[in-house]
């Protein structure tokens, strides 16, 4: 094997030429290219899909013709989020990498090593793997927002493989086989609006929460900064007078929103906020300071808008933000400590004349996503909003007899002298679009180990790359030698 020090700065080589392409999900066209003329001027036999997903053919090394067909998988989107007052054009702008002893990071925004590091990987692993049979690197869009590249991609990509390495999970020593399905869960509705009738303009935001996953973290029992401050909104309105001009907060469905903000009309001076602002964070601290203490409230005067949304609107409004609740539905009855059923309230924007909410629901139990399809159809009838409902993403159902998880289990351990721990996740994975089109395909996902992915805090810890390489080509090896 090479020395620790080429693996780390090959892969990293090749996560820095991602890096500096612009890839927020449904904005892969720019980076399908780079990946097209990268791999097909590698030497490998490229195809990229209407989607923009790519799939790339190695042949098998002299000798290993006749192994099985193995798939290197992962995705080329990220999630995209800065830090509060860092600018940052998401569409335009490349990602700062910045690299310490431990950890490589980003200057100010999310750092996209999910799942950049992943095709990293695969990139470097398809050019200097040496003794193995037939490869195929399939990188998909959009994975973050909606899956569509896993939906859409061709079966015929599938279905003469027999095992797939899933590359986006997030510790090196974790080997997953199987995760929870998803829907994506809308609402929207027209804004109306009327003359502002109040005197004093205000801006509350909610600020300083750890937001997070809401797959990875949901569990854990972080705030909620858009639930929040609808609390505050609706706290306020029992007190007296005030019309709702603008609330916006989250950056993505399958992200715990940190931060969440509106502007008000009130015949409230700013002591009188401050107060219920005050109850509300005691109440707030009371329910989550255990884990996710930094809870700010900030109140600014702003000029009073001219402008606010309809009484009538508001009240529907708040109704809608109070009623989708957020966090843990359920524990797992097989898996101690798997989250079972969850949801997140993502997104709230409002664009020109509509307001968006997105809601993201996730579940092992397929049952229980249809239940939460029909609660959503209730409760926009409910408020007067529109419901709009995705694609149902299946769960991947744990295989018992899965040779390709006994292989890297054992071969884990010969190379790092611990067990890897084995476990079904409560995140949602393409593993399971993969497994509608091939039933037979065995797959496990694994992936070097970052930490507060979906965040400005999100950082690799290098020291996790080399392992999670060499384990990738032994791997290869012994499936070669079957």
């Amino acid at each position: 094997m090479e020395q620790n020090n080429e693996i780390l700065e090959g892969v990293l080589s090749e996560f820095e030429k991602l890096a500096a392409i612009p890839r927020k999900s449904g904005h892969e066209q720019a980076v399908s290219d780079f990946l097209k003329k990268y791999l097909t001027d590698a030497g490998f036999v490229v195809v990229q899909d209407e989607k923009n997903n790519i799939i790339a053919d190695k042949p098998a090394c002299p000798g290993y013709e006749n192994a099985p067909l193995t798939i290197l998988q992962g995705h080329m989107d990220m999630v995209c989020v800065a830090e509060e007052g860092y600018a940052y054009d998401p569409l335009k702008d490349p990602i700062k990498l910045v690299r310490g002893e431990k950890y490589l990071e980003a200057e100010g925004t999310s750092l996209g090593a999910d799942d950049g590091i992943g095709v990293a990987e695969a990139m470097y692993i398809m050019k200097n793997a040496k003794d193995h049979g037939p490869l195929r690197m399939i990188v998909t869009v959009d994975e973050e927002q909606g899956m569509t590249g896993a939906i859409n991609l061709g079966a015929e990509h599938l279905k003469d493989a027999s095992y797939l390495i899933n590359c986006d999970s997030e510790n090196y020593d974790e080997l997953t086989v199987g995760s929870a399905g998803s829907v994506n869960l809308d609402f929207s509705r027209k804004l109306t609006r009327q003359q502002a009738t109040q005197p004093n303009g205000w801006q509350i935001e909610v600020k300083g929460l750890l937001g997070g996953h809401s797959g990875e973290r949901i569990g854990d029992g972080r705030g909620n900064a858009i639930r929040t401050l609808a609390f505050a909104l609706a706290a306020l309105q029992e007190k007296g007078s005030v019309e709702l001009a603008s609330f916006t907060g989250g950056k993505a469905r399958n992200a715990i929103p940190n931060d969440a903000k509106m502007v008000i009309a009130t015949e409230f001076d700013k002591f009188a906020i401050e107060d219920v602002l005050a109850e509300q964070k005691e109440n707030y601290l009371k329910m989550y300071g255990g884990v996710d203490p930094n809870v700010q409230f900030v109140l600014t005067s702003v000029e009073t808008p001219q402008q606010v949304l309809t009484a009538d609107f508001t009240t529907d409004f708040i109704r809608l933000l109070t009623i989708l609740h957020t966090g843990v539905f359920a524990m797992s009855t097989v898996i101690p400590g798997l989250v079972e059923t969850s949801a997140n309230l993502g997104v709230v924007s409002m664009d020109g004349d509509e307001v968006n909410i997105a809601y993201f629901p996730r579940s092992a139990v397929d049952q229980k996503l249809n239940e939460f399809r029909f609660m959503t159809e209730e409760w926009a009838a409910l408020t007067g909003f529109t419901a709009h409902i995705g694609t149902q993403s299946p769960g991947w159902k744990e295989n018992k007899d899965s040779k390709l998880a006994k292989i890297m289990a054992e071969t884990f351990k010969a190379q790092n002298g611990k067990d890897m721990k084995v476990e079904t996740i409560h995140a949602g994975l393409e593993c399971g679009w993969h497994f509608l089109k091939n039933p037979n395909l065995d797959m496990v996902s694994i992936g070097v180990t970052t930490i507060d992915i979906h965040s400005p805090k999100e950082r690799l810890m290098l020291e996790t790359v080399k392992p999670q390489v060499d384990l990738i080509i032994e791997t290869l090896h012994k499936i070669a030698k079957m």
